[in-house]
């Protein structure tokens, strides 16, 4: 499956979002975990921003540091060590992780540089990993943000989210 590509964040559009993901994961008795990184947290806020969230968001994860992603989510440190924590290899396992870890269906990750500093020529600011674990497939995926701290921020929730209900809504419910 192709995953879209979105970084529309205006309040009122992931409002319509989430509540769409709910009724998706509601419809199949699912419930979801995340595990962030460059966001902070900002993805599970925004679930629980929702009434009747608890219904369908399990719980999450602010795994900012590499031991935290070690210790809570079981990203081996030896991946850390070879792809760096902005990477798919990471990502993946942060999902999976959370996955394992939980009593949730579905869950996705994010890691990612946000900025204004910590860019590379390989990894530069507003680049983030993506993965979600959605019908027992994992999937992943690379962007590039552009903008201030908060932007980059921002722009990686409503995409987590985005992908997320088009990966739900493709499963049969």
């Amino acid at each position: 499956m192709t995953l879209p590509t979105f970084t529309g964040t205006d309040a009122s559009t992931l409002a319509h979002v989430l509540a769409s993901i709910a009724t998706a994961l509601q419809a199949r008795q699912w419930t979801l975990a995340t595990a962030e990184s460059c966001t902070g947290g900002l993805i599970a806020a925004a679930c629980t921003d929702l009434a009747g969230s608890s219904l369908w968001f399990e719980r999450g994860w602010v795994s900012y540091s590499n031991a935290a992603k070690t210790e809570l989510l079981d990203v081996p440190a030896d991946v850390l060590a070879t792809h760096g924590a902005v990477s798919e290899a990471v990502a993946r396992a942060m999902a999976e992780g959370a996955l394992a870890h939980s009593s949730a269906q579905v869950s996705l990750a994010v890691t990612g540089v946000a900025g204004p500093s910590g860019g590379s020529a390989d990894k530069p600011v507003g680049t983030v990993w993506f993965a979600w674990c959605v019908a027992g497939r994992t999937h992943s995926q690379r962007q590039q943000f552009l903008g201030e701290r908060h932007d980059v921020r921002a722009a990686t929730v409503a995409h987590a989210l985005h992908v997320l209900q088009t990966l739900v809504q493709a499963t049969a419910a």
